[in-house]
């Protein structure tokens, strides 16, 4: 049968060539960051001083200016606005480019009031006009040209019914074409139209963003049937993903993944249909070497979780909604899984970096005296534990917070690694950069056929044969191949984030005390990545596996004592580091003290 991918080349071959590459954004002075940013939720219904058991619509109630913090309502017009405002006047000429991770519509909680396909649909345009007017290089045109490049996705509140996407060209796929012309470059229209999916290149032959669509991946999605069967656009969707993979490898270009729903996969929670979880963690591994990081919104709650190439067939819940309790369960079963890491030796990680900033290269061989032998041969375990002194064994997903004030409205900023890198102008549509060989090489109906070198490892020392996947996974980096930008710092390598919340209750004392007409919404940093608490270097797989260490460790604590007031003191030992995650999961909303 042919592939969605295949039928998306033969229309794009039949049409001739684009008037629009891939990557035909202005040449333009990179900053090392950008904007990620999910679940605005925005509400023209919401009204101020409404009560918030009947959705911010109606009746009397808290319900503030800029929203109401804490509750189920979604973002009032105001909010939306003043972000958009800030984000002009604080970031607007300093990132790269944006991830907008889905969610654009209001939920469908008010049956006074129900939604409508038209309503969700003119939601979306008026964020999408939002971003073309900030980013437009000439306002005054028809036809927009983005000096930015901004990508979308579909959040599961961007269809009706929501969560239930049925299988591409449908009429979803169809109008947001239409709604996010600008942001997807004309060569992928094609396949977007039927799967609702496209890949973007932010640096010109260097970077490239893909915006899956998970709502193929969703559990919670009863239109499809999981990623196993080839009729299935799950099926497609991760053969598509794959192909893209090895074409970026092929182009020795890096790849950042961006969706909505989280692949999640714990005791507590579990997001994707398992199918699709187990091809998406082996892609991942196998193309380490291209995946720079991957980023998601729906949950609302800023945490990351590590996907292990060795875990299969965890049962869990795929339920949609969750109340703050069944979060913080959720957030503990990952600090469950992470107590089960491998353990470094006693100043491994130190004498390992010291080694590599050395430029040398970390040698458990060398010929050594017994005592130094048992040491070295325990170092070495650990090193086969975590797939090499990169922890080339795991890869991270990060949840940014949401915008809907669930808790308080929050954006991000990533830093990332620019350094040798430059911009040229020299577009170059997805059809040209290949070959015929190429192309047939990445024919989807005909998989590579490797096995995955992790799962050989596992046979090898099992002495056994173990268990297989019952599908055929890509090849992974070649042996030569250095570790990847998820792995070791290099271009393109993410160094950090900064967290950003607006504490619109604060905000609203304000504009009650004053009077204010016309209010001003200000985001604040919330916290960094490098700071006291979190210590991280840089935002590689393995400063995560340290992180997770620390949070599930009962007795860790920071190495200063400056951060000790954001917490209640307590009798026994407590990890401190796991509280301050606790608390940023919540935005700073929640008093942790009785989540714990």
């Amino acid at each position: 049968m042919l592939s969605i991918f295949l039928l998306g080349f033969c229309a794009y071959a039949l049409a001739g060539p684009l008037q629009q590459p891939l990557t035909d954004f202005p040449s333009r002075q990179l900053h090392g960051r950008f904007l990620h940013i999910t679940d605005f939720h925005p509400d023209r219904l919401y009204k101020q001083g409404t009560s918030i058991d009947r959705s911010c619509h109606r009746g009397k109630g808290p319900s503030g200016y800029f929203g109401a913090e804490g509750t189920d309502c979604d973002a009032p017009l105001s909010l939306i606005d003043e972000t958009f405002r800030w984000i002009e006047d604080n970031l607007k000429d300093e990132i790269d480019f944006v991830i907008w991770t889905g969610d654009s519509a209001r939920h469908d909680n008010d049956e006074r009031l129900p939604r409508t396909a038209d309503e969700i649909l003119d939601l979306n345009t008026y964020l999408s006009q939002k971003w073309v007017s900030m980013f437009s290089e000439n306002r005054a045109s028809s036809i927009a040209k983005l000096s930015v490049p901004v990508i979308p996705t579909f959040g599961n509140n961007d269809i009706m019914p929501h969560n239930i996407f049925d299988e591409g060209p449908n009429k979803w796929t169809k109008r947001f074409s239409e709604i996010w012309n600008a942001f997807i470059p004309e060569d992928q229209r094609h396949t977007f139209v039927l799967g609702g999916w496209f890949t973007t290149e932010v640096v010109p032959g260097r970077l490239a963003v893909i915006s899956l669509n998970t709502m193929y991946f969703f559990d919670s999605n009863s239109a499809v049937d999981g990623c196993k069967a080839k009729s299935e656009p799950g099926y497609e969707h991760m053969e598509w993903l794959r192909a893209q993979l090895k074409i970026l490898r092929s182009r020795n270009m890096k790849a950042i993944l961006m969706g909505h729903v989280p692949p999640a996969h714990s005791s507590e929670k579990q997001n994707w249909d398992e199918t699709c979880w187990q091809k998406y963690a082996l892609w991942v591994h196998q193309y380490r070497d291209v995946v720079v990081g991957t980023l998601y919104g729906h949950m609302n709650i800023d945490h990351f979780f590590m996907q292990d190439s060795h875990e299969v067939g965890i049962a869990a819940s795929a339920d949609e909604q969750m109340s703050i309790n069944s979060k913080s369960d959720y957030l503990e079963s990952l600090r469950s899984q992470w107590s089960s890491l491998p353990s470094p030796p006693a100043g491994f990680f130190e004498e390992l970096d010291s080694e590599l900033e050395a430029g040398g290269v970390f040698d458990t061989t060398v010929k050594k005296g017994k005592k130094e032998k048992k040491k070295e041969k325990k170092k070495q375990k650990f090193l086969d534990k975590i797939g090499g002194p990169w922890a080339e064994r795991y890869s991270v997903s990060l949840v940014s917070p949401s915008l809907v004030p669930n808790y308080f409205p929050s954006l991000r900023v990533v830093d990332y690694n620019i350094s040798g890198v430059e911009v040229t102008n020299q577009p170059v549509s997805w059809y040209e950069a290949h070959t015929a060989s190429d192309l047939d090489s990445t024919s989807l109906d005909t998989p590579e056929a490797s096995e995955d070198p992790v799962e050989i490892e596992k046979k090898k020392k099992k002495g056994k044969k173990g268990k297989k996947p019952d599908f055929k996974v890509p090849d992974g980096p070649s042996s030569t191949a250095p570790p990847g930008p998820a792995y070791s710092n290099q271009p393109f390598t993410f160094l950090g984030y900064t967290q950003y919340y607006a504490n619109i209750t604060r905000i609203q004392e304000e504009i009650d005390e004053n009077q204010t007409e016309d209010p001003r919404l200000n985001f604040e940093v919330e916290y960094t990545t490098n700071d006291d608490v979190y210590q991280m270097k840089d935002l590689t797989v393995r400063s995560f596996f340290q992180l997770a260490g620390r949070i599930a460790d009962e007795d860790a604590q920071p190495d200063t004592s400056s951060t000790a007031d954001w917490f209640a003191k307590k009798k026994k030992p407590m990890n401190m580091i796991w509280r301050a995650f606790l608390r940023r999961a919540f935005v700073g909303y929640e008093d942790i003290d009785h989540l714990d």
